[in-house]
């Protein structure tokens, strides 16, 4: 009961000050999914390969217990069960993924899939029917495998892939969705660019991590663009990216520790949300420094994170109407040198120790992201916890009381400007290299079963009436 009890603490200081529990008129709630992780029917109605197939399927080594999504929680099938469970929780919001693979197989335009197309259409006319409004991410890591064999994230013609498949997304589905999300947590599948353990499993550590972060930093703001000059008129709707942190808390109160603090929020958000949220663009200093200064000491002619020509600066600063920000934890960092030479976490000069789960960690983060990039609604379009599963999931609901209580100060308290909220997840589903063990659903799938039977646990009830009052129900206060 520990968060439970600091939550509480905590809502009383509040509750001096802002006299209320209540969320903001027309805030957004929901719980959030992604495609590889809940649809299945991974080579059905014309589905292309996508990085995530052929990783699973290649890699069953490096999954705990071989598992893959070939079925997951067959999602593609039961999506009408989907919405009746969001229905179910009184949500607002459904944050889903397209599988741009279900879409284009190839990943360009020489095969367009109309049952793919059909599908996203079921999905978001269902949800519309339910009065629930579909938050798309456009890319949730699964990219067309035939991308990967010229490269993926790591060559920059990645990004005009990336504007033609966002131009079908917009002309399907653009008159009903308003809410869009470009990339989800690009600082972790560009891992996948550095290491044999993620998809598309390239061990380029500190080099092709970074240039498929120059590709995706490109590729959201070419996409931003395309929709403010060609969609927005008719469309009126709202295009950001998903950045996650982690808050790392210093690990002591020296100033080395607070200076890593720093350094790692930089490494992790700030190289992304840089270049599209601040006034002056651009990579942060610290990480363009610091990059530049190992390359050069290891004797290489350029840095190994590439430059930005000016007038792309001024092309991206600015790239986004809101910003999506993903939390779970507070992770504990000190100053020192670490990882393989080169490797993104050597050139930050941080080691991480430990992972702590607290409200305080959330409300200090969106209080950093809103001071850093001021000016942009903040929608927390992830926030979780997982644990072995049980129908009697009462630390879920001590995780999130603490977490909305941390919500709740940081609007009504900090002034923080957030306007939306999606649990993760609506489900159990496939949680990547962990396989089926991890337990994030507000609902259990039996993954035993053909029919992936979904159960609401206790959190889900939780959620229904929280979602619905748009506030701290007074049994949890």
């Amino acid at each position: 009961m520990r968060l439970l009890t600091v939550f509480t603490a905590v809502l009383v200081v509040a509750s001096a000050q802002t006299a209320t529990n209540q969320f903001p008129e027309g805030f957004m709630f929901g719980a959030a999914t992604a495609a590889y992780q809940i649809e299945g029917a991974w080579n059905e109605d014309g589905k292309g390969e996508s990085i995530q197939d052929y990783y699973f399927h290649n890699h069953p080594e490096l999954i705990i217990g071989g598992v893959t999504g070939d079925v997951a929680c067959d999602s593609y099938h039961r999506y009408q069960e989907d919405v009746q469970m969001l229905k179910a929780l009184n949500a607002d919001v459904y944050r889903f993924s397209i599988s741009w693979p279900r879409v284009l197989p190839n990943g360009d335009l020489d095969v367009i899939n109309q049952a793919g197309i059909d599908y996203y259409n079921n999905l978001i006319n269902e949800l519309l029917a339910n009065g629930i409004q579909p938050l798309v991410t456009m890319y949730h890591w699964d990219l067309p495998q035939a991308l990967q064999y010229i490269g993926g994230w790591s060559n920059e013609l990645m990004a005009e892939y990336f504007v033609e498949y966002a131009r079908v997304l917009f002309e399907n589905y653009g008159d009903r969705v308003k809410w869009w999300i470009t990339f989800n947590e690009p600082a972790v599948f560009v891992n996948g660019y550095a290491t044999e353990s993620a998809a598309p499993s390239q061990p380029a550590s500190g080099i092709g991590d970074y240039l498929a972060t120059h590709t995706i930093v490109k590729a959201h703001a070419r996409v931003w663009h395309l929709y403010d000059e060609q969609f927005r008129a008719a469309q009126n709707g709202s295009v950001g990216i998903t950045l996650n942190m982690d808050w790392p808390a210093a690990l002591t109160n020296s100033t080395e520790d607070e200076e890593a603090g720093e350094r790692a929020r930089q490494f992790q958000m700030g190289i992304f949300a840089h270049p599209i949220y601040t006034q002056d663009g651009d990579y942060p200093a610290v990480v363009r420094q610091l990059v530049d200064a190992n390359s050069e000491a290891e004797g290489r002619p350029r840095s190994r994170l590439p430059t930005f020509t000016q007038e792309e600066i001024e092309y991206i600063r600015g790239s986004a109407d809101f910003f999506g920000m993903n939390h779970y934890a507070t992770t504990y960092v000190t100053s020192g040198v670490t990882g393989e030479s080169p490797s993104k976490t050597r050139d930050s000069a941080v080691i991480s120790s430990s992972h702590e789960r607290n409200p305080w960690g959330l409300r200090n983060q969106l209080n950093w992201v809103a001071n850093q990039y001021p000016g942009y609604p903040i929608i927390i379009s992830e926030n979780g916890y997982a644990n072995a599963g049980a129908l009697n999931d009462t630390d879920r609901i001590e995780y999130f009381t603490a977490c909305l209580g941390a919500v709740l100060e940081a609007i009504n308290t900090d002034g923080v400007p957030v306007i939306g909220y999606a649990a993760w997840s609506l489900m159990d589903d496939l949680e990547w290299n962990w396989g089926f063990i991890l337990k994030y659903g507000l609902y259990e799938v039996d993954f035993n079963s053909p029919n992936r039977t979904r159960t609401p646990k206790e959190s889900a009830g939780f959620m229904a009436e929280l979602f619905s009052s748009k506030q701290l129900p007074d049994q949890y206060n």
